[in-house]
Parts: C-alpha cells; sequence; structure tokens
C-alpha cells in the first residue's frame, strides 16, 4: 500500500427518499488518495460535487439497491462526464439488475467518450483496488440490497528506529529498505551481519475502515464485516418517537437501532444518514442512538467531510 494516503468522507446528500431544502438524496464520496469513489448516487449529486468542490473524476461507482433516490443523479453525471471528453473507463457496481441499467444508460447516451459497464455484487464479494477493496454484504430492505466495506490492505508494522541503530544499521537508505521488507548486510565490527525486517518493525497494523450500509433493517450476525470500523455510515431514517413500527413496514431503521448495530461492532464514529423528510432536526436521532452506542455520534448535513486518520493499532 502507497504509504501516506489520506481518506475522506464527504456527505453529499443524506436525505431519505425526498429531498428538503437542505437534504439531498444519498451519495456518499470516498477520496481515498488519488481515488474517488461514490457509493450511492441520488438526484442533484452534480450540483452537491460541484459545491464540494470535488470535482467529476470519479472512479468507480457503487449502487446499494434499485430504489431511485440511490441512483438516479447516475443520468446526468455520466452526460456530464460525457460532455467533458472522458476517456477512461467507468464501472457501476450493483446488485442484481446492474446490467439492464447500464443497458438504458447506454440507450439514452449512445455516443459516449468512455466505455461504462456494469458488474454485479452480492454477498462477500470484493472488488480489488490498489491498496484497498470494497467488499460488499447482503442487508434488508424488501428488495435485492447490499451495503459496502472498504478497507485497507494490513500496514507495515512501527520501524524501530533505536533498536535498528543498536543494530548497527545506520540511519539513510537501509532504513528505507527494512520498511518495505528487505534484508540488509552491514559490517558491524569488522564483521558482515544480516539484519531482518523481523528485527526491526512491530507486528502488522490494519488499514482504515468504511463501512456504509446503505437502506436496510438492522444487520445483524456480520460482525465479522463490520466490527472495528473507523467509520459506520448507517442509516436512521426515523427516530423512535415517530417510527419504530413504521421502519419494520418499510425496511428501514430507527436511529436506536442504528446505535445497537454500533454497539456490537464498535465503530470509532457513528454516522446517522437518511433521515426521513418529516424531520427538521437529527437530534433525537443522534439521542435514541446513544441510548445504546457510547461512542461519537454524528448526524452530518450535506457537504460535510469527515476525514479518517490512521491508526496505530
Amino acid at each position: 500500500m502507497a504509504g501516506g494516503e489520506t481518506l475522506f468522507v464527504h456527505f453529499l446528500g443524506t436525505a431519505g427518499a425526498l429531498p428538503t431544502p437542505n437534504r439531498n438524496p444519498s451519495c456518499v464520496m470516498i477520496r481515498r488518495g488519488s481515488d474517488t469513489l461514490l457509493f450511492d448516487c441520488g438526484e442533484g449529486a452534480q450540483q452537491q460535487m460541484m459545491r464540494a468542490k470535488t470535482g467529476f473524476t470519479v472512479n468507480a461507482v457503487f449502487v446499494t439497491h434499485w430504489h431511485a433516490d440511490h441512483y438516479l443523479g447516475i443520468f446526468g453525471l455520466v452526460e456530464t462526464m460525457s460532455f467533458n471528453g472522458r476517456s477512461e473507463p467507468l464501472t457501476i457496481y450493483g446488485p442484481r439488475g446492474v446490467d439492464k441499467f447500464v443497458e438504458i444508460i447506454h440507450q439514452l447516451t449512445p455516443k459516449m467518450s468512455f466505455v461504462l459497464t456494469g458488474v454485479e455484487v452480492a454477498d462477500g464479494d470484493a472488488t480489488l483496488f490498489d491498496g484497498y477493496s470494497v467488499l460488499a454484504f447482503k442487508t434488508y430492505h424488501g428488495i435485492e440490497s447490499v451495503g459496502y466495506v472498504l478497507e485497507e490492505d494490513m500496514r507495515p508494522g512501527r520501524f524501530d528506529r533505536e533498536g535498528a541503530v543498536a543494530l548497527g544499521v545506520p540511519p539513510g537508505p537501509l532504513f528505507g529498505r527494512l520498511q518495505r521488507g528487505e534484508t540488509v548486510r552491514i559490517v558491524r565490527n569488522g564483521v558482515e551481519t544480516v539484519v531482518t525486517p523481523d528485527q526491526v518493525m512491530g507486528g502488522r497494523r490494519r488499514g482504515r475502515k468504511v463501512v456504509y450500509t446503505g437502506d436496510t433493517r438492522p444487520v445483524k450476525n456480520r460482525n465479522d464485516l463490520l466490527e472495528g470500523a473507523d467509520l459506520l455510515i448507517h442509516e436512521a431514517t426515523f427516530d423512535e418517537e415517530e417510527g419504530s413500527t413504521r421502519a419494520k413496514e418499510v425496511g428501514h431503521s430507527t436511529a436506536r437501532e442504528a446505535g445497537l448495530v454500533a454497539a456490537e461492532v464498535r465503530p470509532k464514529i457513528l454516522a446517522l444518514v437518511h433521515f426521513s423528510s418529516r424531520y427538521t432536526s437529527a437530534a433525537n436521532h443522534v439521542h435514541d442512538a446513544h441510548e445504546f452506542f457510547d461512542g461519537e455520534i454524528i448526524a452530518p448535513f450535506d457537504l460535510a467531510v469527515v476525514e479518517i486518520p490512521f491508526s496505530d493499532e
């Protein structure tokens, strides 16, 4: 993995099925180093990208399910990319039906300037990128739907500089070779000696991890996939006061239920999204989620940005 890659999460759309004056339909952009991925792309996504000054250079789009508030923005985005002369291929990943969706786009935009393809994903399917992967997992929304886990590859352990010096390794290029996993030879007290990476490197450290549920009832018994995320983006369409029964009827989650999931999988930050248009404030949602999850909880407005730092764990 390339060292020091930045990781930013842009909340471009945090509304439920209907937009509001302050919230657009679902769209989350994750920018890792020079890569930009969209997770869902609801109506108005292009304007949000302009407001966020992210540009339209998107490397891949991941759709959670085929409800219009999660994909309508793709049509306009593809048109703009083609109008601007994009030449790099673009892949749209999504559950069953993505091939038909891409076929419709081709029918509406027959003279596209780039190759657009669709790739079907289901529970357990991983898409590999340079230094990280995006894994799909099954969700429960009444139609075929998936969530996504973006997780970086394992990182090398921490370099023990003092230990290397004590072994006789001079500061400089040999330090870098050891950190890259190479064995080096030095001359110490007139004797050639081999120093191996395991002598000066700590245990490998996990990469950063972001989970996006899309629309779903609480996902249970998937702690192996969801636990330990730096950021869990969980839908919270309703608060408990108004929506506990309604959430079950329409395949959504309440903020309280999102808090229950977070209490099980222990993310560093829980981000609540996909708020029903009936709410003008998410204060009750945060309060409800805190009933079970004692960690950091945010209810980001559109255009909020969260930077995910590296961890020493």
